[in-house]
């Protein structure tokens, strides 16, 4: 690991990242105007292990880990995001909702791994929950017509702590296998969400949708792979080989441009629209990330 500056091709590399991850939204939007939220995870999955899994060995740990993850990020934070995103959520802020995962991960952990909370964690979470706040008066204002519901906020949001419950799960796995390799943990984890997504989308959806993906047109199957190649694969791989080359405070901060990206992506493609509350929401939520991430040293003193 190295403490230098960033080369260009590592700074280009992030940058990428973001970009990725913030039009994965998108992405998500235009598969699901033809396909259910469990057809879509499905397919982003099939996408994501396909043709990587025949070329790629298992990673070198428990099989429990890879199933742990494979549910809680697969099913759990994706199948609640595209549930989310179907009944009311904006790709826009999506994006910025999501981020909360950062308090939930710190939540988990203090109460399952007994982690300590910082003064700047606190500030943090104290700022997220007021954005939290200014959602829900969205919610509530009367005559306002949005673009999200309660029910997408909170599936959103949902999504979020899954998010963060995969992050827990990874933590474990680093336990028991350090130097596991991420590229083949990813690319395995992939094939654990397709049969729970066939299966519910056979409990769930509706029988009229069930074989509607097979008349899907191109651009959703471009959606498809975008969410499955380059979100779930090479966004992962890039991040991770940063990871390794410099510390997480000096990768973490980029995370921050996700949801710049997805605001962006989703006002000039989908043509997403955010009201005073949503922005006030938003500039609270980054402010929060923000707080946690370079507030400690004046609030954390050693």
């Amino acid at each position: 690991m190295t403490t230098a500056q960033f080369t260009t091709r590592d700074l280009l590399s992030a940058l990428l990242v973001v970009v990725i991850w913030g039009t994965n939204f998108v992405a998500m939007k235009v598969g699901l105007r033809s396909m259910t939220p469990f057809q879509l995870g499905a397919a982003r999955y099939i996408f994501a292990m396909l043709p990587l899994i025949i070329f790629i060995r298992p990673p070198k740990l428990p099989a429990k880990w890879v199933i742990a993850y494979g549910l809680s990020q697969g099913v759990g934070q994706f199948g609640f995001l595209f549930l989310s995103l179907k009944v009311g959520m904006s790709a826009s802020l999506a994006s910025v909702i999501l981020q909360t995962q950062v308090f939930f991960t710190a939540i988990f952990g203090f109460m399952l791994l007994k982690e300590h909370t910082s003064r700047a964690l606190r500030g943090g979470l104290a700022l997220a929950a007021v954005g939290l706040g200014c959602f829900a008066m969205n919610f509530f204002e009367s005559g306002h017509v949005s673009d999200i519901t309660p029910a997408g906020f909170a599936l959103c949001l949902l999504g979020a702590a899954m998010w963060a419950v995969s992050n827990i799960v990874v933590r474990g796995a680093q336990k028991t296998a350090p130097g596991f390799d991420v590229i083949s943990f990813m690319v395995w984890c992939s094939a654990v969400p397709i049969i729970p997504f066939v299966l519910l989308s056979l409990a769930f959806d509706d029988a009229a949708t069930r074989w509607q993906w097979t008349s899907a047109p191109f651009t959703t199957w471009i959606a498809v792979a975008y969410l499955g190649w380059m979100s779930t694969i090479l966004g992962y791989a890039l991040w991770t080989r940063l990871l390794k080359r410099y510390p997480v405070n000096r990768v973490a901060p980029f995370s921050l441009g996700v949801p710049v990206a997805g605001i962006t992506s989703g006002m000039l493609i989908l043509g997403d629209s955010i009201n005073g509350w949503q922005w006030t929401g938003i500039g609270l939520i980054v402010a929060a990330l923000m707080c946690t991430m370079f507030a400690g040293r004046w609030l954390d003193p050693q």
